[in-house]
Formats: structure tokens, sequence, C-alpha cells
């Protein structure tokens, strides 16, 4: 299935082994090109924070870098309009911009942008989980 990927699910993938980190490559993924910066960002944070040890941690942002298909902000502006329409939070506009630009779901734990639209379909974890 290709999917949206929420950079929250690629967080909680990185602190720990998961049913997260089982589940994310088995689908196709997408994310705003923007996605790996924020990584970068926080490696440092996260590192800490991880039950992963070093070399463990750098193999698996290795490994998402190499599995998630980054898009370019240009190439999801003229869906950022529409997608600001569904938002229930600014911080999920260009994610559901992309989902709307690849007619495909979105991959998110946030129960809001689940309940408070009805555009793009959005999974959560458990749910897919469930269906592998």
């Amino acid at each position: 299935m290709d999917l949206v990927v929420d950079s929250n699910i690629l967080f909680a993938a990185l602190l720990k082994e998961s049913g997260t980190s089982d589940i994310l490559f088995k689908h196709k993924l997408y994310a705003p090109e923007f996605i790996f910066e924020e990584f970068r960002k926080y490696r440092d944070y996260l590192k800490g924070k991880t039950k992963r040890n070093d070399e463990n941690f750098n193999e698996f942002f290795d490994l998402f870098e190499r599995n998630v298909m980054l898009i370019p902000r240009e190439e999801i502006e003229s869906f950022l309009e529409n997608a600001e329409k569904i938002s229930p939070d600014a911080k999920d506009v260009p994610y559901l911009a992309l989902a709307l630009k690849l007619r495909c779901s979105l991959w998110s734990n946030d129960r809001d942008l689940k309940e408070k639209q009805d555009v793009v379909k959005v999974y959560s974890t458990e749910e897919l989980i469930k269906m592998d």
C-alpha cells in the first residue's frame, strides 16, 4: 500500500523497536522533503532517548533515508490550499497535501487528523498492524 507517513510515526519507530518499526518497510512510503531536515535537527536528542545502540540507530536512520520517497514542496504546492481547508492542524497541511497529490492514504496516530476531516483516509499504526 502507498502511504504518506507522518514524521511522528518515524520518530516513534526510531525510539524503540515496536509494531511501528515492524511494518515500516511493508509499504511504499512518501513524505514531504523537509521531514529529514527535522530528523537531522533532532538526531542527537532522539539518539539520547532511544533504547537502540548507536550502530542500530544509525542503520535504522539510513534505512529511512533509503526507503521513504521524499517529495519536493514544489510538487505539492498546488494541493496546499485544499489541504489547509481540511486540516485540523497547520502542521499536518504538507502531509495532507502530499496525500491529495498522490491520491493515497496517510499513516498517522493523530486522532484529530483521522476524525476531523474525511477527505484523506488516515490509518493508525494499530490499524496497519491488524491489516498485515
